[in-house]
């Protein structure tokens, strides 16, 4: 499948934007899943961008920021591995760990560079405000914009209008002549997911609500069986009569969630009350593990 211009052009766009909704906007677009979404939609294929930005998801759930640190750039990785992904034919886990992977990882350096860039327009913003200059500051603060989407929109651009031919010549020996790397990469991109979520049980606080976790295993257990099975017996009955044209679809994951989203309520209601009778207030996630620290709840193994 060829890549067409206006693709191109509509995925720079969102590869710049993507950033800024990250560090300012908050409204989601700036996630992993989001750029799955967005890439394959343009590119003609959602089903497989959101596999690629799902697992990539995942893949970063433990994986946080602190100060001015930078993390790996999953958002381009998605981006980029879903438009070869689907222009080339390639599979999605195989995309995962041969392009997302790597990309995401070296998009840490333009993520320093667009941090470095954007030191300019905070030295200038410096100067007007020591001159009262507001209208300047406004309009320098606003250019510090394009650094930040530059780090991301260029690499992209360049990636997709020039880099086709090299991953393409990439896949066919993956496929062929390295078939047993390609299988490799496939395998390890499909276990991602798995290394996300050990990440995040690293530094959760587990030993304080390790009750949750062996329910939440045991629900998702139960629901999966149960399901799952109801599926596979909807499928043999609609089978043997035509009459039963009525699908069942597999909808243990929302039932999980349904019962994960009760427990998160009932946890969220026991703090605020926790909070009303201490006086503490718990309006950020600060607060919060200020409070856990406090109780000796969170423990340097758990970090």
């Amino acid at each position: 499948m060829e890549i067409l211009w206006w693709q191109i052009l509509l995925i720079t766009f969102y590869a710049g934007y993507q950033i800024i909704d990250e560090l300012t906007i908050y409204s989601g677009a700036g996630s992993p899943v989001f750029a799955g979404l967005i890439t394959g939609i343009i590119m003609g294929d959602m089903k497989a961008g959101l596999i690629i930005g799902g697992s990539m998801q995942l893949a970063i759930l433990g994986v946080g920021t602190f100060g001015g640190a930078s993390r790996i750039d999953a958002n381009s990785g998605t981006i980029l591995a879903t438009v070869f992904s689907v222009g080339l034919g390639m599979n999605p886990e195989q995309a995962i760990a041969a392009i997302a992977v790597p990309v995401a990882s070296l998009m840490i350096q333009m993520d320093i560079l667009g941090r470095f860039a954007n030191t300019f327009f905070a030295h200038r913003i410096d100067t007007h405000i020591e001159n009262m200059e507001y209208k300047k500051i406004e309009r320098n603060y606003l250019m510090g914009i394009l650094s930040w989407s530059l780090s991301r929109a260029l690499p992209v651009f360049l990636a997709i209008s020039f880099g086709g031919e090299v991953v393409n010549t990439v896949v066919n020996y993956l496929n062929t002549d390295l078939k047993w790397l390609g299988d490799g990469l496939s395998t390890a991109g499909a276990v991602l997911p798995a290394v996300g979520f050990a990440i995040l049980l690293r530094y959760l606080p587990v030993k304080k609500h390790i009750a949750y976790l062996i329910l939440g295993f045991v629900i998702t257990a139960l629901l999966s069986t149960v399901f799952v099975n109801i599926q596979a017996i909807g499928g043999v009955v609609g089978t043997l009569s035509k009459d039963f044209a009525q699908p069942l679809n597999n909808l243990s994951m929302l039932a999980i969630a349904l019962i994960g989203f009760g427990l998160a309520y009932l946890q969220y209601k026991r703090t605020i009350d926790n909070s009303a009778k201490t006086g503490v207030p718990v309006n950020n996630v600060t607060n919060n593990v200020a409070i856990d620290v406090v109780e000796g709840e969170i423990e340097d193994d758990e970090l």
